[in-house]
């Protein structure tokens, strides 16, 4: 089992904390329908399935919302948080790849750069948590029963 250390605890919470307001912005506030249906036509599909659309990205990113949040938890230092934090925060890192590139040219057309900087934010920064807690793992194994230091 992975031990928290405290800069890494310190790392995960802040992350989880940016991660859980960006995402939550993207979903809420930069993610509507017009923007669904703006990203659909750059595509070239047709937007009829745009509602359907919007309301699974929706859903991935509530997900995401709850799963981020769990990252919080770390704060207290539990054990078992460790594979649950790094799945959701791998499975994040992939969102600039599942997300088809038209709503992000679509949030940019609507929203400039602005549009695309929470989804730049949660899914780059998502790609450096994993790194971290990769290598604070990997570390860990170097020092038995020592927490890995960063």
């Amino acid at each position: 089992m992975m031990l928290w250390t405290p800069k890494i605890r310190l790392v995960t919470v802040l992350c989880s904390i940016v991660f859980v307001l960006g995402t939550a912005v993207q979903n809420y506030l930069i993610i509507d329908l017009g923007l669904i249906e703006a990203s659909m036509r750059l595509k070239g599909a047709d937007t009829a399935g745009a509602p359907a659309y919007l309301s699974a990205l929706r859903l991935v990113g509530n997900v995401f919302i709850v799963g981020n949040a769990l990252g919080l938890l770390v704060w207290f230092g539990w054990r078992r948080l460790f594979w649950p934090v790094l799945a959701v925060n791998v499975a994040q890192a992939f969102g600039v790849y599942v997300v088809p590139f038209e709503v992000h040219r679509a949030a940019i057309a609507e929203h400039g750069w602005p549009g695309v900087l929470p989804s730049l934010v949660t899914d780059g920064g998502a790609v450096i948590l994993s790194i971290v807690l990769i290598t604070a793992y990997v570390r860990s194994f170097r020092r038995k029963g020592d927490p890995a230091r960063l």
